[in-house]
């Protein structure tokens, strides 16, 4: 690393510090930062699903620094968000993204009897979107009822952790079989995988593949990539099912291969040579499951790959001034501007960088595992 990664923990405390307060006047959570204000989500208000990044990257500042404050607005980011269950029809697959991050960080570092019921109704959502053909649906919408993504890796943690938490295993099959769909369907030769998959909803057989938010039909987005790498091995890891860790292995040699020199993530791995989009949320996600593959597997090349992800981060899209909001620029939500923004700051991309420095520190928090696999 060429940078201090302590040192820059340090500023992005302070920074947050200053920052956290403006959120806490504010009746939405945080999608970006835009100047001097946090901006909310660009579609349904607190239920989209970008949600639990923010107080989940709270909850990282506060086991390292201990700062009551940052505690304070993360519980308050998790009341907005358990208020979303009364709409759960708005509620998708993302609800891992939302809650384990949100109420199953609170349960873990606090004990909260309250935010452990949460989590779990969370999952208790999130099985409900099991089709017995194969798959965990992705979206609502009806002419979207044979849809899964790849994103749906990264959720599978929340299943894992409530078979754990509660001894039923029914939690952890369903997950497993989503993987393994995932495995067959979405997983390509080269290691790359496909952003959205339909399925025919009665038998479960592959349909067709869907270009999504990369930028065409049979190309690598950056982000899915990242999804895929990290989501794999946290399969892995909650199972020790080494197909799981052979697939993450695959994938992540795919992603390592498309770096850029400048330690940059084009938004896309295959868009046009000429094409300047970038997605630095791909790059602080793949750095954070790069690390994580290095701490299952111990091949350092992974922690050199993501250690290249970080500091072209930091030396190039990271803004540590303490009057301004948000700290990665350059994310970019969908390589064709779906108006969740191009080159901007987004909370999640935040999120990633915080938890892969704390990695690179030796301080994880270990937010997306159960109990029993952090034990490992």
């Amino acid at each position: 690393m060429r940078n201090n990664v302590n040192s820059i923990l340090e500023k992005i405390a302070r920074k947050a510090r200053a920052t956290a307060p403006l959120a806490a006047r504010c009746p939405t959570l945080p999608y970006s930062g835009d100047g001097k204000t946090w901006q909310p989500a660009p579609f349904d208000g607190n239920s989209w699903w970008t949600g639990g990044f923010w107080p989940g990257a709270l909850w990282l500042l506060y086991t390292v620094t201990g700062d009551e404050a940052f505690r304070a607005e993360a519980l308050r980011g998790e009341d907005l968000l358990t208020a979303e269950f009364r709409a759960f029809n708005r509620l998708n697959h993302d609800v891992g993204f939302m809650y384990l991050l949100s109420c199953g960080a609170n349960y873990r570092l606090t004990g909260s009897a309250q935010a452990r019921t949460d989590c779990l109704h969370a999952a208790s959502l999130l099985m409900g979107r099991f089709n017995p053909a194969g798959f965990i649906r992705a979206w609502n919408e009806p002419e979207r009822v044979g849809y899964a993504i790849i994103d749906c890796m990264m959720n599978l943690s929340l299943l894992f952790w409530a078979t754990a938490e509660t001894g039923d295993p029914r939690f952890a099959h369903v997950a497993k079989v989503h993987a393994d769909t995932t495995l067959r369907d979405f997983l390509r030769p080269d290691g790359s995988v496909a952003h959205i998959v339909e399925f025919d909803p009665e038998t479960g057989a592959k349909v067709r593949e869907h270009a999504g938010q990369g930028y065409a039909l049979g190309s690598a987005w950056s982000r899915g990539q990242a999804w895929g790498l990290y989501g794999f091995a946290m399969a892995y890891a909650n199972t020790g099912d080494k197909r799981y860790l052979d697939a993450a292995k695959a994938i992540a040699d795919f992603f390592i291969a498309h770096i850029r020199p400048d330690g940059l993530t084009d938004c896309d791995f295959l868009q046009p040579k000429e094409s300047r989009r970038l997605d630095n949320i791909a790059g602080a996600c793949g750095a954070s499951g790069l690390l994580e593959l290095h701490r299952l597997t111990g091949e350092n090349r992974y922690r050199e790959a993501a250690e290249r992800l970080v500091d072209g981060l930091i030396d190039r899209c990271c803004d540590l001034d303490a009057a301004s909001c948000g700290l990665l620029t350059h994310c970019t939500a969908s390589y064709h501007d779906d108006a969740a923004g191009v080159h901007i700051n987004i909370v999640y991309g935040d999120f990633f960088l915080i938890e892969a420095l704390l990695k690179l520190s030796g301080r994880d928090a270990k937010l997306w595992y159960s109990r029993e696999a952090s034990a490992l």
